[in-house]
C-alpha cells in the first residue's frame, strides 16, 4: 500500500473550500509526479464526498469532449452507463449538465491535466470563464482545475491577462515534499542515507515509492538508475516535452548548469550555444520551474551577479551523472558508472543538497524563534571578494546570518570557523551598523578546537567598522535532521 505523508495544509484547504456555502474554484499546479493526483484522490477517499474526478488526455477535441461527457453521464446515472457513442454537442452543454448536478447538493468536479484541454482548445479557458460567471458561480460546485504545465497554468489562470484571472478562490502550487518527512517515510535509513536519496530524487513522492528500503541505497541506485530499460531514464524527456518540442538545446543548457556553469557566459562556453540564444532557453526552463536564477542575499534581486541553478533534484542528478553514461547503462555494465558516481557524491551533496537543507534550516529556525533574529531572506551570499554557503538577512533590523556548510566524513576543525569570521567584513553591506550571527553546519560534527573557538567568540565578540558579532552556533547532521523533521510536521 502506498504511503501518503504530508500535505496537511493542502488537505485542510480542500476541507475549507468544500465547507463553503458558495461555489469555489481551486487552481492546483506542479511538476509531474509531485503528488497532485495523489493529494486529490486521497482527499476524496478520506472525505467520502460527492466528487466527479476526471483526467484529460492528450487527444483530439472530439475525444476529450466525449470522454468528459461520458464521465458526467455516468456520475449522474451510475446504474445506467452511458452508451459508447454518447457525447454532448459542446463543452457548454457539458458544463450545463454539471451546473444542474450541482444545483442543490454540494458537488465536486476535479479535472486533472486540464492543460491537455487547453493545448487543443485554447479558447476553452475563455468559454469556461463566461459559463462560470453566468452559471457555475451560482451553483453549489467546488471546481478544481489541475495541471503539470506550469507555464500554461500560470498564463491561463494566474496572470492578469488570463481569461480565468480572479475567478479562483484559491491556488496551490504543489511543491516537492520537504526533507523532514524522509525520517518518517524511510525509517530504516540513516540521516546520511536519506540525504543521499534526497539529493537524487528530491521530494517527489512517486520517486520515493520506487525505493526498496530492505536494500542498501547503492543497490537501489543500481536497480533504479543504472539498469537498462528503466523508466527513470525517460523522466527527463517526459518532463521537458510538456514545454518544448525540440529538447536538444535545452539538454545542452541543463548539462552545462549541472556541471558547474552558472552565468550565461559560462553556459555559452560549456554548451557551445550562441550567447544570444542562451537567455531565451534559460527563460523557458525557468518558467517550467526547472532552473532558477539566484542572487546573493546581500545584493538587490535584479543584480547582474546572478547564478543559475537546476532546481529539480532529479534533473540535476541525471544531467550531472547519468546523461553521458547512457551507453554503459544500455550495455548493462553499471559498475564503472556507480564507481564514478560514488567518487563524486560527497562533493555533489555538499555543493547542492546539504547547502539547501542548511538554508532551509535557517529559514525554519528563524520562523520558530531558534535564532537570535529572524531573516526575511535566506540563501547564499557572494561578491568578488568572498562567498558564503548560507546567509540570511533582515535589512530593516540590520541583522545578518553567515554560515559555512561542510559535508565531510570527519569532524570539522577550528580554521574553518576562523576563516568564516575573518571574511565576514567583505560581505556585510556598507550602509548602517550590522549585527552578525555565525552558523556552522557539519555532517559529522566539530572538533573540540572548533567548539573552543565558538566559546571564545561568545566571550569576546568581534567588532569592525560597520558590524559586530552576536555569537555562533554549531550543528551536525543529526541535529539538522531532528529539527527539520519536527518543523516539517
Amino acid at each position: 500500500m502506498k504511503k501518503f505523508l504530508g500535505r496537511e495544509r493542502e488537505l485542510g484547504m480542500l476541507d475549507e473550500l468544500w465547507a463553503s456555502p458558495s461555489a469555489q474554484m481551486l487552481i492546483m499546479y506542479g511538476r509531474r509526479r509531485v503528488g497532485k493526483t495523489a493529494s486529490l484522490t486521497h482527499w476524496m477517499q478520506k472525505s467520502g464526498q460527492r466528487v466527479l474526478y476526471w483526467v484529460a488526455t492528450p487527444s483530439s477535441v472530439a475525444t476529450q469532449l466525449k470522454s468528459f461527457s461520458q464521465a458526467v453521464y455516468n456520475f449522474a446515472a451510475p446504474q445506467t452507463p452511458a452508451p459508447d457513442d454518447f457525447t454532448y454537442g459542446s463543452w457548454e452543454q457539458a458544463w450545463q449538465q454539471v451546473a444542474w448536478l450541482a444545483q442543490g447538493e454540494r458537488m465536486g468536479l476535479f479535472i486533472d491535466e486540464f492543460t491537455y484541454l487547453l493545448e487543443v482548445t485554447p479558447a476553452l479557458a475563455g468559454q469556461l470563464q463566461n459559463f462560470w460567471d453566468s452559471t457555475l458561480s451560482q451553483s453549489n460546485l467546488m471546481l478544481i482545475l489541475c495541471g503539470s504545465h506550469l507555464g500554461m497554468m500560470k498564463r491561463s489562470f494566474l496572470s492578469y491577462q488570463a481569461p480565468l484571472y480572479g475567478r479562483a478562490s484559491a491556488q496551490i502550487h504543489l511543491q516537492p515534499l520537504p526533507f523532514g518527512i524522509t525520517r518518517t517515510y524511510f525509517p530504516r535509513y540513516s540521516a546520511s542515507d536519506r540525504v543521499l536519496i534526497y539529493s537524487i530524487f528530491g521530494g517527489v513522492p512517486a520517486y520515493w515509492e520506487r525505493i526498496t528500503q530492505s536494500q542498501p541505497v547503492p543497490e537501489n541506485i543500481l536497480r533504479q538508475l543504472l539498469s537498462p530499460n528503466n523508466l527513470m531514464h525517460s523522466e527527463p524527456r517526459l518532463l521537458l516535452q510538456d514545454f518544448i518540442s525540440d529538447p536538444h538545446n535545452y539538454v545542452a543548457i541543463l548539462t552545462a548548469v549541472a556541471n558547474g556553469a552558472r552565468t550565461p557566459k559560462e553556459i555559452e562556453s560549456s554548451s557551445g550555444l550562441p550567447n544570444v540564444q542562451v537567455p531565451k532557453y534559460l527563460a523557458v526552463l525557468a518558467e517550467a520551474g526547472f532552473v532558477e536564477r539566484k542572487t546573493s542575499v546581500t545584493s538587490k534581486p535584479n543584480s547582474r551577479s546572478g547564478r543559475h541553478h537546476i532546481v529539480d533534484a532529479y534533473l540535476r542528478f541525471y544531467y550531472r551523472f547519468l546523461e553521458k553514461r547512457q551507453e554503459q547503462i544500455a550495455l548493462d555494465i553499471p559498475e564503472p558508472a556507480l564507481t564514478e558516481i560514488s567518487r563524486h557524491l560527497i562533493d555533489f551533496i555538499g555543493m547542492y543538497t546539504w547547502e539547501e537543507l542548511c538554508q532551509e534550516w535557517v529559514l525554519r529556525a528563524g520562523a520558530k524563534g531558534a535564532l537570535p533574529f529572524m531573516p526575511d531572506r535566506v540563501g547564499g551570499a557572494w561578491n568578488k571578494f568572498a562567498q558564503f554557503d548560507v546567509a540570511g538577512i533582515n535589512r530593516m533590523e540590520k541583522t545578518l546570518i553567515l554560515g559555512e556548510c561542510k559535508w565531510r566524513q570527519t569532524a570539522i576543525e577550528r580554521p574553518v570557523l576562523s576563516a568564516l569570521v575573518e571574511k565576514a567584513g567583505k560581505i556585510v553591506p556598507s550602509q548602517g551598523k550590522w549585527n552578525v550571527f555565525f552558523l556552522g553546519f557539519s555532517k559529522n560534527g566539530w572538533t573540540s578546537g572548533a567548539h573552543a573557538f565558538r566559546d571564545e567568540l561568545e566571550n569576546r565578540p568581534v567588532s569592525e567598522n560597520n558590524w559586530q558579532s552576536t555569537g555562533m552556533s554549531l550543528l551536525d547532521l543529526n541535529q539538522v535532521d531532528e529539527d527539520l523533521e519536527q518543523w516539517s510536521r
